[in-house]
């Protein structure tokens, strides 16, 4: 019924996987901008093997799911997951509820995906958030766990207003008004989608320098937009994106970008994947609170129906009104190594967080704390 094929040179630009995207319950991580960019310029320069897993139907070749994976190798230990690359909030197999369930359901598929798959010391899927698909059954694994982590989405309204006085408490509110005169005082201030090449590149220089300095390594982990390779990646998804799947917006002073964000547009939600502001200059005027709410402002404008704040615990999320979904993995064990670096973890605390390092994503400041 299925073919199921390795095939790391799969072309995430094709319309064939376009339309199969288009169709399916798949999330803005698996866009195929996102994943072309993704695959293009983070796992082809940091050291991971691509493992893109693509299943087609049996009587004409066509897409019927692709799983985009990676294989990584800490020393001895081969971990098998999702193309994540610490960028990726959420992760879903390519492909529509109706023809997952029959893959689900068809024990020689099954099969073949876990003979793609191997070997592999443990398998680690995380970032499963709900209603998505239920991914644990292609690996066979008996049941999801929590990430002990919860994504945040805020309900827009039909107007901007309306919007605020749902979400927002009385008392923020008359601080953001606050704030925001303050902020205009100082004269020469603009908000503004950024639409060219040119200017989405000076957000970037400017998101680069103010997320440097805030998250320095010394009290928590080192911004991933300091390295080249995920500067690249994040500016050429903006840039590619723009107009159709991604959005940059900034907050300007004088010419110069004193705050801006990187999102993308998918289904009538938007989702803030990257912030920065001025916080050397600007903290007092609360500058990243009132970008969110200038962008929640432009999502109203276009008629989408939530602003989704993505993964993380951050109490700036609530403060916007966003609601807390729980986010879940599954892991499988497929060696001897696999099993006692898991009992490591599990068992022995002192050791948990050295080992945690060999089985986990490296996870990265991609969202700024605002107040």
């Amino acid at each position: 019924m299925f073919e199921v094929t390795i095939e790391n040179s799969f072309d995430f630009r094709s319309q064939d996987y376009a339309r199969l995207f288009a169709n399916s319950a798949a999330t803005a991580f698996q866009h195929p901008i996102w994943l072309a960019n993704l695959y293009d310029k983070l796992i082809a320069l940091n050291d991971v093997e691509p493992l893109v897993i693509v299943v087609r139907m049996g009587a004409d070749g066509r897409l019927a799911m692709v799983l985009p994976l990676v294989k990584r190798r800490y020393a001895m230990l081969k971990i098998v997951g999702f193309a994540d690359m610490d960028v990726s909030d959420y992760i879903s197999p390519v492909v529509d509820h109706a023809t997952f369930q029959r893959i689900i359901d068809d024990p020689a598929a099954i099969a073949a995906i876990g003979n793609c798959i191997r070997p592999y010391d443990i398998l680690r899927i995380g970032k499963i958030v709900d209603p998505l698909l239920p991914l644990e059954r292609l690996f066979n694994v008996s049941a999801r766990a929590s990430m002990n982590v919860s994504a945040y989405a805020s309900k827009l309204e039909p107007n901007f207003a309306a919007w605020r006085e749902m979400r927002l408490s009385r008392s923020y509110r008359k601080r953001l008004d606050k704030k925001s005169r303050q902020l205009h005082r100082m004269g020469g201030v603009s908000f503004s989608c950024v639409e060219t090449p040119t200017a989405i590149q000076t957000v970037f220089d400017a998101l680069r320098i103010y997320r440097g300095k805030r998250f320095d390594g010394r009290r928590g982990p080192a911004d991933l937009l300091q390295l080249p390779s995920y500067c690249t990646f994040y500016a050429a998804v903006a840039t590619e994106g723009q107009g159709r799947f991604a959005r940059t917006y900034a907050i300007w002073r004088d010419g110069r970008p004193i705050a801006g964000a990187l999102g993308l547009a998918h289904r009538n939600v938007f989702l803030v994947i990257l912030v920065g502001f001025d916080a050397a200059n600007y903290a007092r005027q609360s500058i990243g609170s009132l970008l969110f709410e200038k962008i929640a402002e432009d999502c109203i404008r276009r008629g989408e129906d939530y602003l989704d704040f993505t993964i993380g615990d951050e109490p700036y999320k609530r403060k916007f009104g966003g609601r807390a979904s729980p986010m879940w993995q599954v892991h499988q064990i497929g060696s001897f190594l696999g099993g006692a670096t898991q009992l490591v973890i599990d068992k022995l605390p002192m050791s948990r967080a050295v080992a945690g390092r060999l089985i986990r994503n490296r996870s990265k400041s991609r969202s700024e704390t605002v107040s």
